[in-house]
């Protein structure tokens, strides 16, 4: 299916007029090189991937409408592969009909994701000003209108002492690597490697625990948001891509996880039937006072307290920013 949907994809780029199959770069090297370039070189063809690099799920759909695939509290029946016990209990709907699912594998675990049938929710147009905006930071993950403050979990101890724990691992699995160069045609070559496949999965694990514990997080912070039960939710459309650029900043921004977090917050937003508004990301939220209306051009990424030229307004940077994204009166609705 995934092979289908690849080349079918591929195939109706190439029909495009003003689509370039092969980069600038490509017909450089072919042309020094004397290589003759054929289809699999073009920009956009489809790759093989390695179940060791990169994330390949099996997939299992129904075949049949009158066969359903059958799920209770502590297992799922999979096509061909039969009745698979649950570690996680009670997460999979048994109340619903399933119409596909997948299992993938993570860090030496096996993990099963289903796609259920579920009826839309329809919103209704917020009428009050009962809202909140939200805005996203690296020094703070979150600052609410409501003057709450998500720290950055980024800082804390817990994290850093598992990042610190992390680059150990890396360094041992790096040494193997080279170890492993030096006894390729060695008896002890077969032992390395191994070995490295061991390392591997220790990495793989403290990634992982990682990555959960960021999720989770992001979890909270959602789950806490919705428990207020505001009539409208206002955020910011980040341009992450491009803050990834920052090679300083790069690396703190990954680790928070933006993009995540706007995902899992629409879909909440939709389960309980509360408006998402979505702001330009030109809106100059941070220099604008709340009080007055006054916009301070000079405003610089280090000042972390807005004084207003005009009014005098002395106000947090980012409590300002939320406010204003609060009333922002031109907005997309997610």
């Amino acid at each position: 299916m995934n092979g289908h949907n690849a080349y079918m994809k591929f195939f109706a780029k190439l029909k495009q007029p003003d689509y370039k199959p092969y980069s600038k770069a490509q017909i450089i090297k072919a042309a020094e090189t004397g290589k003759k370039l054929t289809r699999y070189d073009m920009k956009g063809h489809p790759k093989f991937k390695k179940k060791n690099k990169s994330d390949v799920k099996m997939y299992f759909v129904k075949t049949d409408k009158t066969v359903i695939i059958p799920c209770e509290r502590h297992r799922i029946k999979i096509p061909t592969l039969g009745w698979v016990q649950i570690k996680e209990k009670g997460y999979l709907p048994t109340d619903k009909i399933i119409k596909s699912g997948s299992v993938s594998k993570k860090a030496d675990r096996y993990y099963v994701s289903v796609l259920v049938e579920e009826p839309d929710i329809i919103l209704n147009a917020a009428t009050t000003i009962n809202g909140i905006g939200i805005d996203l930071g690296v020094k703070d993950f979150a600052t609410m209108s409501d003057e709450t403050v998500k720290k950055n979990i980024n800082k804390t101890k817990k994290i850093r002492k598992i990042e610190k724990k992390l680059k150990r691992k890396q360094r041992r699995l790096s040494r193997k690597y080279e170890s492993l160069k030096q006894r390729k045609n060695n008896e002890k070559g077969e032992a390395t490697r191994k070995n490295i496949g061991k390392q591997v999965i220790e990495v793989q694990k403290l990634h992982q625990k990682l990555d959960n514990m960021r999720t989770d997080y992001i979890n909270k912070t959602i789950n806490d948001l919705v428990k207020t039960k505001p009539d409208y939710i206002t955020i910011e459309n980040l341009n992450v891509s491009g803050m990834m650029k920052n090679r300083h900043l790069s690396k703190a921004i990954a680790n928070q996880k933006f993009y995540e977090f706007r995902n899992k917050l629409t879909n909440k937003c939709r389960q309980n039937g509360i408006e998402l508004r979505v702001v330009d990301r030109f809106y100059a939220s941070s220099k604008i006072c709340h009080e007055c209306g006054c916009k301070k051009h000079d405003l610089k990424l280090s000042d972390r307290v807005y004084k207003c030229p005009v009014c005098g307004n002395v106000i947090d940077r980012d409590l300002n920013a939320a406010l204003n994204l609060r009333d922002a009166k031109v907005y997309d609705i997610a």
